[in-house]
């Protein structure tokens, strides 16, 4: 593999590790050995050890003492408990984008987004499909003044993809029902219907709660 050394060296660690985590290359409870990511990286052992302090604010990883690092569990519980903060985020989103756009122009990003999704449902690429979906919350965030707001869920965002990749790996049939979802909630929002669009984001959070759930239990 490729490492390219970036600006904030803790951060792009905590990047790469965060792609595996995501993508289940490093599974639920597994030990992450410092000297092993520090060989692997050409990397130092204080770098390595800010970027899990990183995953650890972001839920990706658990640090008990004396123990090290490891890949935080997924659980129900913790579906359940992710979920029911997501859901309030991302209606509180929708309905301030719908509620703050002015010009057509603006919308234009979350149509390029579209034909993106759009394309890599038709491949089944399940990887870029999750990394398009989640450019709308991106693309959402600039139409917001609440820079809390921003901060929760881009620090949230790691461990939503995680349960995202989670089920739409084991369930790809998914994507053409997020790409229904999605332009219900295009239509909200070039009406400025905000209460609707509230309303689509609140169904979608609990389809997927319930998908990633019903993907565990398999």
């Amino acid at each position: 593999m490729s490492f390219k050394a970036p600006d904030s060296l803790a951060e792009q660690i905590a990047q790469h590790l965060s792609q595996r985590i995501i993508r289940g290359e490093l599974k639920p409870c597994e030990r992450i050995q410092e000297i092993k990511v520090t060989s692997e990286l050409n990397v130092s052992r204080g770098s390595v050890r800010e970027a899990l302090l990183i995953l650890q604010r972001r839920h990706l990883v658990t640090i008990p003492p004396r123990r090290g690092a490891m890949v935080a569990e997924l659980t129900a519980h913790h579906v359940q408990a992710l979920y029911a903060l997501v859901k309030e985020l991302y209606m509180l989103l929708a309905a301030e984008v719908a509620g703050t756009w002015q010009h057509d122009s603006e919308l234009d990003v979350f149509v390029g987004i579209q034909r993106g999704l759009l394309q890599a449902a038709q491949e089944q690429d399940v990887q870029r499909f999750v990394e398009n979906s989640f450019e709308i919350l991106h693309a959402g965030l600039t139409f917001v003044d609440n820079p809390y707001l921003r901060d929760v869920v881009l620090n949230l965002l790691p461990a939503i993809q995680r349960t995202y990749f989670f089920s739409l790996a084991r369930r790809q049939g998914e994507m053409h029902t997020f790409l229904d979802t999605y332009a219900r909630l295009l239509q909200a929002i070039r009406q400025r219907d905000q209460a609707t669009a509230r309303h689509v984001m609140d169904e979608y959070a609990q389809h997927n709660c319930a998908l990633v759930i019903a993907a565990l239990n398999q």
